[in-house]
């Protein structure tokens, strides 16, 4: 902006209130204007008509009795239709922006509680900017956006809001855990009942295969040996089991000593202790 031989220029986003005599006369665009001093003529003011911000930081109570400091952010600029409105009726707009958003905030807070005004921070800015742009709109003003850019709660609020926020994390870390840890349980439960059914139809086919064996065994025998019977072929059968079982007694590495009575004499004893043993067992059986 500058002025000279009675001319004046008003730059870009601006515009020059004019006066006649300390009558508002005119409002001057940007460009080059001719300024009669002569006629009474003078520029009253300028007035921008950038963007302009402004934040307030207001302190009040929410519903549960928490003190909150609340900070808004105001963008406002003068619109060019109203220059003399924004120029002549307002002396000090930040105050005036400022005691608004006071208002709206302090009578919105106080109807929510803590969380819920962080959960509702973009109707509480709707609000104040809705409040803002009736009231100021009559002074030659435009609201271009609020925004709530912060909530701040007391600081033991805050530590104490984080320890609830701990706490609830470790309970539900608890709870998987305990989860976790009870399908592991039951797996390995699924696992080792199957493990022993698959081991009980091991034994249940090892025993049918020894028994169809024997049956096999003797029945040949009889047929390939005239005169022998099935108890010739079973005390046979026991016996070779017998020196079987001492076989493998000596060739394990972990074996402590046994001592059993053994010669000639002793194996046919041992076969008939068990026979005499399986007959037993079946005759309780029956």
């Amino acid at each position: 902006m500058g002025q000279a031989c009675g001319c004046i220029q008003v730059d870009q986003s601006t515009v020059v209130i004019r006066e006649t005599f300390g009558k508002f006369d005119a409002v001057l665009d940007p460009g080059c204007h001719l300024m009669l001093w002569c006629l009474g003529r003078q520029a009253a003011g300028f007035l921008s008509l950038r963007v302009k911000q402004l934040d307030v930081r207001c302190e009040t109570k929410t519903k549960d009795n928490v003190f909150v400091t609340v900070v808004a952010s105001v963008q406002y600029r003068a619109m060019a239709e109203k220059a003399s409105d924004a120029f002549y009726k307002l002396s000090n707009t930040k105050e005036q922006i400022q005691a608004y958003v006071f208002d709206v905030i302090r009578a919105s807070v106080p109807k929510l509680e803590l969380d819920s005004v962080f959960e509702q921070k973009n109707s509480i800015a709707k609000a104040v900017e809705n409040e803002l742009e009736k009231a100021m709109s009559l002074y030659g003003y435009e609201i271009v956006q609020t925004l709530i850019v912060d909530i701040e709660p007391d600081e033991r609020v805050k530590k104490a809001m984080n320890e609830i926020n701990a706490a609830a994390r470790l309970r539900v870390a608890a709870n998987e855990k305990a989860e976790a840890e009870k399908i592991l349980q039951i797996k390995r439960a699924e696992g080792e009942a199957e493990s022993k059914y698959l081991s009980g139809l091991g034994i249940a086919r090892q025993r049918q295969a020894i028994v169809d064996g024997l049956r096999d065994s003797v029945l040949a025998f009889s047929t390939n040996v005239p005169g022998t019977t099935s108890k010739d072929v079973m005390d046979m059968v026991l016996v070779t089991q017998y020196f079987d079982t001492m076989k493998e007694i000596g060739a394990s590495s972990k074996s402590n000593s046994v001592f059993i009575p053994h010669g000639p004499g002793k194996v046919r004893d041992v076969a008939s202790q068990i026979r005499d043993g399986l007959l037993q067992g079946q005759a309780m059986e029956r």
